[in-house]
């Protein structure tokens, strides 16, 4: 019997969201006529102002809707929710006050009730959900709501998929049983022959089963059909693992192609609109930062030139969408002596060819590099460097969020580069708001290769707003 935990909670969410929005406008209505002394110019009884708002909040609900607010992948999220409750209770004023002037009717008694409804609004659903979902987690932990799963297949994501649903007092999915022909290693779970009695190997597992995970399509189609008639026929929720998992990342399709439904697979899914959205987006923001920098960009150059004369700018080679080479801008960080040089020479220059071996192994990274320079350390800590990249960003080189930009050697080391290089690079990226310097070359291009196959426009918007915080704290900088 299929869980409805999900459905029970998304459905709460919707009424708890609608009774918050009520209190919100109504207190905010309350404080400006009734408690507030100034003048109402455009008096509005109470009953008329309620029964108008009651009208519209649904369609502050079917916004949250479009934004995907009852969707587990975004309310699991906390930081993702937040910002997208932000954007709609926002976007749900502005439809109010879109509605009273369209009507030509007066809605609010005061423009101070906008304000306070707005702020009131975000801080009641905010609230609410943080209760409800530690509430959810409350649940958890006394087994109330639990998906139960078992797992059938040797395949070596098994253990993976373990992890990851551990512990279910967080993820709300419990582990009951591993299915295998073999002994599992992980002996915390119930190991079981199941294919001569389906139906009495589960009923060793004990309590309901809800969910059904394979991890591993078998030669054998007898199996196979084995488990997937048991889910269907007890109303089970059945998921497998394909055989080649690259098929079905990214962007996907069905379309009818000569009658016959395909599956259309892209590498990425910054495809059609998603690439015009994207690219008019670097042209705005990134022109606004451009122009706003520009003060500073001009006296750190006057800096460099003073502390290490010429040149200003690092210049050099390297990989975006499509293999194309550019030529990125930085300003110098590093002495004039060691400048274009790579790593491996100027370390050799330096007499310490050792230390080429350190900052490899250390994920391109050393302490105390002697190559850099007193301001060029500064400007690295505080990425004031990375600066002149928006001149990159303007010109459609790169894009303000993407894989960061790698010099053809690196990348020629990555056997998916061909996937990370199906978009534009970027000033920052996932891998530079995941650690930076503190994760291995191998664990960046995961990172990066993960956001061409999964991106949206909100992740776009939370790795800038994020990059802005890593910098604040200066996490990871180099």
């Amino acid at each position: 019997m299929k869980n409805n935990t999900n459905l029970i909670y998304g459905v709460f969410l919707v009424v708890g969201d609608f009774l918050a929005l009520v209190g919100a406008f109504s207190i905010a209505y309350i404080l400006r006529v009734s408690v507030s002394h100034v003048r109402i110019y455009t008096p509005i009884r109470a009953a008329n102002y309620l029964e108008t708002f009651l009208t519209l909040l649904p369609f502050f609900i079917l916004l949250f809707a479009l934004l995907g607010l009852y969707n587990k992948d975004i309310y699991e999220r906390r930081v993702k929710e937040y910002g997208r409750l932000a954007v709609g209770v926002f976007i749900g004023v502005l439809f109010v006050i879109s509605y009273g002037y369209v009507r030509n009717i007066p809605i609010f008694p005061a423009r101070l009730v906008i304000l306070y409804g707005y702020i009131l609004g975000l801080l009641f659903v905010v609230a609410f959900r943080g209760i409800a979902y530690g509430i959810k987690q409350l649940l958890f932990r006394y087994n109330r709501g639990l998906n139960n799963v078992l797992i059938v297949g040797n395949a070596k994501i098994t253990r993976e998929i373990i992890t990851s649903l551990s512990p279910a007092s967080r993820t709300g999915y419990r582990v009951i049983g591993v299915v295998s022909d073999d002994k599992h290693p992980l002996k915390s779970y119930a190991d079981l022959e199941i294919y001569a009695d389906f139906d009495k190997a589960i009923e060793q597992l004990g309590g309901r089963l809800h969910t059904i995970i394979q991890t591993e399509i078998y030669s054998d189609q007898a199996k196979n059909s084995i488990v997937l008639t048991y889910a269907q026929e007890h109303h089970i929720a059945f998921r497998f693992v394909p055989i080649n998992s690259e098929l079905f990342v990214g962007n996907l399709g069905v379309e009818v192609f000569q009658g016959i439904p395909l599956i259309d697979v892209h590498q990425t899914a910054i495809i059609g609109w998603g690439r015009v959205v994207k690219r008019t987006t670097d042209l705005i923001i990134g022109s606004l930062m451009l122009l706003v920098c520009s003060p500073l960009m001009v006296l750190i150059s006057l800096l460099i030139i003073l502390g290490d004369s010429r040149p200003v700018f690092f210049r050099q080679t390297r990989l975006t969408r499509y293999n194309q080479k550019f030529e990125v801008y930085k300003f110098r960080t590093h002495k004039r002596e060691f400048n274009g040089l790579s790593p491996e020479k100027a370390f050799q220059k330096l007499g310490r060819p050792d230390l080429a071996r350190t900052y490899r192994r250390n994920g391109d990274y050393v302490d105390n590099d002697p190559r850099i320079s007193s301001l060029g350390r500064l400007l690295r800590k505080t990425s004031l460097d990375e600066l002149p990249q928006l001149i990159n960003v303007v010109k459609g080189d790169i894009s303000l969020v993407g894989p960061r930009p790698l010099v053809p050697e690196e990348l020629e080391q990555y056997t998916k580069r061909h996937a990370i290089l199906s978009v534009r690079s970027g000033l920052t990226g996932l891998a530079q708001v995941s650690g930076r310097r503190d994760i291995t070359f191998d664990e960046r291009r995961q990172l990066d290769l993960y956001y061409v196959q999964n991106w949206t426009f909100w992740n776009d918007l939370f790795i800038l707003i994020k990059t802005l915080w890593v910098i604040v704290i200066r996490q990871g900088s180099v």
